[in-house]
C-alpha cells in the first residue's frame, strides 16, 4: 500500500538532487539580475521582526539551559504517556461506498428458508432507506467453490447511491446503525455490517468475516460450543463491539435410531437390514428405470417430504422381516430427535470454534485488550483448550513487529549519514535529538484529531524522522562554518548562526508541512489511510521546528563548552606530565652528581675538598646538564630571536653606476633595495621576501642589459 508512495518520494528527491546541481545553477545565471541592490520587501520585514524576537528568546534560553532541557524532557515523557492511551488499529477503515452484510439463520435451515429471510431483509432496506439503490443476495457456494459457506449463511450486498443523495444519515456509521436497528426486527436472523473488500480480506486472513476473531481450540465439540457461548456473553455489551457472531459447532437437528439388538435377534433382522430400509425411506432407493423415447431415468422410491419431516413417520416406518412380516421401526429401535454437530472447523489440523465481532467507534487494540482481561479473569479453560486472537488485531501485531525492525534500521541509517557528514559522534547525537522532539508533535496531533495509532501513522513517523533532522543539519552546519571562519566567541556564534539560519529552518519545515496538508484534509477515496500519515508529519514538524530552534542551540553551547574544557584539561595534563618528567630528570641527574664526587668537582669548581655537593649545587648542576632543559632554553632563544627579527626592518642598500656601457652615450643605473620580511604578515622567510623585493626594486632602473662593473671594464 505504501510502496508506491515511498518510490515516488525517493525518485522525486533523486530528481531534485540532480536538478539542484545542474538546472538550478544554469537558470540562476540566466534569470538573476546583475544588480545586487535589494530593497526590503514584506517578507524581509516580517522575518526581520521575527528574527529580532527570536534572538531575544535564544539569548534567554542560553541563560536558562536547565529549564529548556527539563521542559523538553518533560514534554517527551508526556508524549510517551499519551501514546499509550491512543490505542491501535491495523489500517483505518476505507470508504468503499457499498455495504456487505453477513446474514446468518439458524443452523440446519434449508436454502429456501435462507433465501426467504434474505428477500425479507432486502425488502425492508429498499422500503425504508432511499439511499439503497439495489440489494443482491448470495446463498450457498458456486460451481467452483472458491468461497464455500453453509446454506444457512448469506451475503447481502447493498449498493448505495452517491453520498450527496443520502437523507437518512450523514455518515457511514450512522447509516449502519439505522439499518442494523431496522433489520433487527427479523427474528432468528443475525446481521453483520461490513464492506465487500474488507469482508473478503478478513476472511482470507483469519478464516472469518469479522474484524476481530476469537479462536477457541480444543477437542470436544460440545465443550467448544459451551466455551464459545461464554465468551460471547463476555463480549456482548462492550463499547465498540458490534455485530457479534458466535459460531455453533452443535445444534444440527438429527433423527437418530438406536438399535435394540436383542429385539433385532428376535425378529431375525440385522442392523444392515434396518439401515437399508431407513436409507431408502429418506435418501431414496432406485427401484427401476423409466424410458421416454431415447432418454432413460431412474425410478427412485422414498417417503414423501411431509413424512420425512415428522418423527412419528420414522417411528411407524415398516421393516420387512425374513419371514415376510412387517413391523414398525419403533419395535426394534429407539427413535429420537437430538442436536448433533453442525460443522467441524480446523486450523492447522486442530479443532476450533470462533467468536467474531466488528469494531465501530473504537480502536481495535484497546477493545481486544479489554476482552482478554475479561476472559482471563472470568473463565477457566480445561487442559488442552486455549484461545488465540485473529483478524485485524492479528494484522496489527504482525505489522507492529515489522515496524519494530524497520524503525530502528531507519534511525541507524540516519545516524550513520549524520556521522558521515559531521565526523563527530557528539554533533550527530545532538542533531538526533530532533527525532524525539518531532515525535512529541506527532503523538499530540493524533490525539487532537482522535486518531489511534495505525500502520499509516507508523509510516508517517518514519517519514517525519527523516525530515526532522534537516533543521539540525542546517543549524549545526552553519555553527561549524562560523567557527572555521574565526568566530571564537561561542555565544556570539550561536546568536549569529540562529539569526542567519532562521529563514532556512522555517522554510524547510513549512514546505514539508504544506506538501502533506492536502493528505491531512483529504476526503476522497483512500483519504482514511492518508490522514494519519499526514497528521503525524505536520504535527511532528511543528514541534520539531519550535523545539529545535531552542533546544539545539542550548545543546551546542553545552557540547562546545564541554569540549573546550576537555581540551584544556588535556593540555594541562600534558604540560604537567612534561614538567614532571623534566623535574624527575633533573633530580636523577642531581643524584648522579651527588654519587660521582670526582665528576662533580670537575664540573663544579669551588666544591668542597671531599667532592660532596649540597642540595642547591646538585639541582643547579642537574639543570645545566638536563637535555630537556637545555632544549627548552634553545627553543626559547630561537623564539626571542624571531621576535627581534620581526621588529627589524633590515638594512637599506643603495647602488649606482654611470658610464658608457653599450653605446657612445653615457648610461646610468640606480638600485635601492629594502628587505621587508619582518613586516609582511604572510611571509615564509626573510630570504624569500628580500629576494622578491630586490627583484621589484631592480625593475625600477632602466630596461637595459646590466653592464659589467666599472672595475671589470
Amino acid at each position: 500500500m505504501f510502496r508506491p508512495m515511498a518510490q515516488t518520494v525517493a525518485f522525486a528527491i533523486l530528481g531534485a538532487f540532480i536538478l539542484s546541481l545542474t538546472y538550478v545553477p544554469m537558470m540562476s545565471a540566466l534569470a538573476l539580475g546583475r544588480n545586487t541592490a535589494h530593497q526590503p520587501n514584506f517578507s524581509d520585514r516580517l522575518l526581520g521582526a521575527l528574527a529580532l524576537r527570536y534572538q531575544r528568546v535564544v539569548a534567554w534560553a542560553l541563560g536558562a539551559k536547565t529549564l529548556i532541557l527539563s521542559a523538553a524532557l518533560a514534554l517527551f515523557v508526556g508524549a510517551l504517556l499519551l501514546f499509550g492511551t491512543l490505542g491501535g488499529e491495523f489500517i483505518p477503515t476505507l470508504e468503499e461506498g457499498d455495504f456487505a452484510v453477513e446474514t446468518r439463520v439458524l443452523p440446519g435451515s434449508s436454502i429456501t428458508y435462507t433465501a426467504e429471510k434474505a428477500q425479507q431483509a432486502a425488502g425492508l432496506l429498499l422500503k425504508h432507506f432511499p439511499e439503497v439503490k439495489e440489494v443482491v443476495a448470495k446463498v450457498g457456494s458456486s460451481a467452483i467453490p472458491t468461497d464455500p459457506m453453509p446454506v444457512e449463511a448469506c451475503d447481502l450486498i447493498i449498493v448505495l447511491k452517491d453520498r450527496e443523495d443520502w437523507t437518512s444519515a450523514d455518515s457511514r456509521e450512522g447509516l449502519v446503525e439505522k439499518m442494523s436497528a431496522r433489520l433487527g426486527t427479523i427474528p432468528g436472523v443475525t446481521f453483520g455490517f461490513q464492506q465487500p473488500i474488507q469482508m473478503r480480506f478478513n476472511e482470507l486472513i483469519s478464516g472469518a468475516k469479522q474484524d476481530v476473531v476469537i479462536k477457541i481450540f480444543g477437542e470436544d465439540l460440545q465443550q467448544l460450543d459451551d466455551y464459545a457461548g461464554q465468551v460471547g456473553e463476555l463480549v456482548k455489551g462492550l463499547p465498540g463491539a458490534t455485530d457479534l457472531y458466535v459460531e455453533r459447532a452443535t445444534g444440527q437437528s438429527q433423527l437418530v435410531a438406536r438399535m435394540d439388538r436383542d429385539k433385532l435377534a428376535q425378529y431375525g433382522l440385522t442392523v444392515a437390514d434396518v439401515n437399508r430400509t431407513v436409507q431408502a425411506a429418506f435418501a431414496g432407493q432406485v427401484a427401476g428405470q423409466v424410458f421416454e423415447k431415447e432418454r432413460r431415468f431412474d425410478l427412485v422410491v422414498r417417503l414423501k417430504e411431509s413424512a420425512r419431516q415428522d418423527i412419528s413417520s420414522l417411528r411407524q416406518l415398516f421393516i420387512a422381516t425374513p419371514d415376510g412380516r412387517q413391523i414398525p421401526l419403533e419395535q426394534v429401535a429407539r427413535v429420537e430427535l437430538i442436536s448433533g454437530p453442525s460443522q467441524i472447523q480446523r486450523d492447522d489440523a486442530r479443532r476450533r470454534i470462533i467468536v467474531g465481532f466488528n469494531v465501530r467507534g473504537r480502536d481495535v487494540e484497546s477493545l481486544v485488550q479489554e476482552v482478554q482481561q475479561r476472559i482471563e479473569r472470568r473463565m477457566q479453560f480445561a487442559p488442552g483448550y486455549y484461545v488465540s486472537y485473529g483478524g485485524q488485531f492479528e494484522n496489527l501485531q504482525s505489522a507492529r513487529g515489522r515496524l519494530l525492525i524497520a524503525v530502528p534500521v531507519a534511525l541507524l541509517l540516519i545516524f550513520l549519514l549524520l556521522y558521515a557528514t559531521f565526523n563527530s559522534v557528539s554533533q550527530s547525537v545532538m542533531i538526533f535529538t530532533a527525532i524525539p522532539l518531532s515525535a512529541i508533535g506527532g503523538v499530540l496531533a493524533l490525539w487532537l484529531r482522535g486518531m489511534p495509532f495505525s500502520i499509516s501513522a507508523g509510516v508517517g513517523f518514519i517519514a517525519l524522522f527523516g525530515v526532522a533532522v534537516l533543521n539540525g543539519i542546517v543549524l549545526i552546519g552553519y555553527f561549524n562554518q562560523l567557527k572555521a571562519e574565526g568566530l571564537i566567541d561561542l555565544r556570539a556564534r550561536i546568536l549569529e548562526g540562529t539569526h542567519v539560519r532562521l529563514r532556512p529552518v522555517l522554510m524547510t519545515a513549512t514546505v514539508a508541512s504544506l506538501g502533506f496538508l492536502p493528505m491531512a484534509v483529504s476526503g476522497s477515496a483512500g483519504g482514511e489511510v492518508q490522514k494519519p500519515l499526514a497528521t503525524v508529519v505536520i504535527g511532528g514538524l511543528v514541534t520539531a521546528t519550535l523545539l529545535t530552534l531552542l533546544v539545539l542551540p542550548v545543546l551546542y553551547y553545552l557540547e562546545e563548552t564541554w569540549t573546550a574544557r576537555r581540551t584544556a584539561r588535556k593540555a594541562t595534563m600534558a604540560a604537567a606530565a612534561s614538567a614532571t618528567l623534566s623535574v624527575t630528570g633533573a633530580v636523577l641527574l642531581a643524584l648522579s652528581f651527588a654519587l660521582l664526587p670526582g665528576r662533580a668537582q670537575a664540573q663544579q669548581p669551588g666544591t668542597p675538598a671531599d667532592g660532596t655537593l649540597n642540595a642547591t649545587q646538585a639541582v643547579g648542576a642537574a639543570l645545566l646538564q638536563s637535555g630537556t632543559v637545555l632544549g627548552a632554553q634553545q627553543q626559547l632563544a630561537a623564539q626571542q630571536a624571531a621576535v627581534r627579527a620581526a621588529r627589524d626592518i633590515g638594512r637599506t642598500t643603495v647602488q649606482g653606476s654611470y658610464g658608457q656601457y653599450n653605446s657612445l652615450h653615457n648610461d646610468n643605473l640606480l638600485t635601492i633595495t629594502q628587505p621587508l620580511a619582518g613586516l609582511l604578515p604572510h611571509a615564509h622567510g626573510a630570504g624569500q621576501s628580500a629576494g622578491s623585493h630586490q627583484g621589484a626594486a631592480a625593475r625600477l632602473g632602466p630596461r637595459r642589459r646590466a653592464p659589467p662593473s666599472p672595475s671589470a671594464v
